[in-house]
């Protein structure tokens, strides 16, 4: 089956709280006066950190009834008193920093630019766009916390499912459908779209897989979240995997007089691409011997070769094409 109705509308219900919440902050960011930014934005952290905590509290209240739904009441094999408690997730960020503290960030930006000679619009603006991304980050971190716990509550819920959503970026895409015991963290950046659904005996979605994501998406959307180069080496059927955590290790390299882009992201022994390129080497520190040839970023591949044919020869020697 597909990722369920539920689980769909129980992700956009928690995008759409986690907007609300930055659209009244943004309210109060506002207010600043423009004379006294610092002494400003402190008299004003209450009223911002109360709607982020009232908001954190909402997305983990949405929780258990989603389950419920969900899983429907033959499921709901918990004790009573392993009930969610709101309150206990409320006031910090996703690293579990105190948000009283985290929110002091914004102003920081703006000051910082102001030193920095940038006009007091722009440096304002700068900051504006940190709040959006703390306050959505941090009510959607404690909602997917909630459905994680609530989860784990569950004896019946065996792990969950990464449900990713379209927007989404390379690192997530290539996560999705990828399933998780339920003690096992949800890997997420700010901002992140993504969401979960558990399994059970009785319920085990199928979710779209990378490639059918990938596929979904429009050129325009590939070159947004690959790049113009990833776009391109996805037509010429590169793999998306290693597509996207080459640029995890990406760096610049002087290689032949030439400073290139390059990957260290698999090129030991072990690795995909180490295994095409070979030439190895122990390094320090490492555990498998590292191929001493530079790995080429798709950007380069491109740049250098002569033709398509030389393209597809490079992007398979480096570890791209099977």
């Amino acid at each position: 089956m597909s990722p369920s109705p539920q689980a769909v509308a129980h992700m956009e219900a928690r995008r759409r709280l986690a907007l609300a919440t930055a659209l009244a902050t943004r309210r109060v960011w506002r207010r600043l006066d423009q004379d006294n930014l610092y002494p400003s934005w402190l008299g004003l952290l209450g009223d911002v950190l109360a709607l982020v905590m009232a908001s954190q509290m909402t997305a983990v209240q949405m929780t258990d009834p989603w389950l419920l739904r969900l899983l429907g009441p033959e499921n709901e094999d918990r004790p009573a008193a392993d009930r969610l408690i709101p309150q206990a997730f409320a006031g910090v960020d996703g690293s579990g920093r105190p948000l009283a503290d985290v929110l002091r960030a914004p102003i920081w930006t703006a000051l910082r630019m102001l030193t920095q000679g940038r006009p007091l619009v722009q440096a304002l603006v700068s900051g504006q766009a940190l709040l959006d991304a703390i306050v959505q980050t941090a009510v959607a971190d404690t909602g997917r916390a909630a459905d994680s716990v609530g989860m784990t509550a569950r004896p019946s819920v065996t792990g969950y499912i990464r449900v990713v959503e379209a927007g989404a970026c390379s690192r997530c895409i290539i996560l999705a459908g990828a399933e998780y015991q339920t003690d096992k963290a949800f890997l997420r950046h700010p901002r992140c779209k993504c969401g979960m659904e558990p399994v059970t005996r009785d319920h085990t979605p199928e979710v779209p897989s990378p490639k059918r994501l990938v596929a979904q998406m429009s050129e325009e959307q590939k070159r947004r979240t690959f790049g113009e180069a990833g776009a391109r080496a996805l037509a010429e059927g590169a793999d998306l995997g290693q597509l996207v955590n080459a640029r995890r290790g990406m760096q610049s390299a002087t290689v032949y007089g030439r400073k290139l882009q390059i990957t260290t992201e698999g090129v030991t022994k072990r690795g995909f691409a180490g295994a095409r390129l070979r030439n190895f080497q122990k390094v320090e520190g490492q555990r498998y011997r590292v191929s001493k040839t530079p790995r080429l970023m798709p950007e380069e591949i491109y740049r250098l070769a002569d033709d398509r044919e030389h393209a597809v020869r490079l992007l398979r020697n480096h570890g791209y094409l099977a």
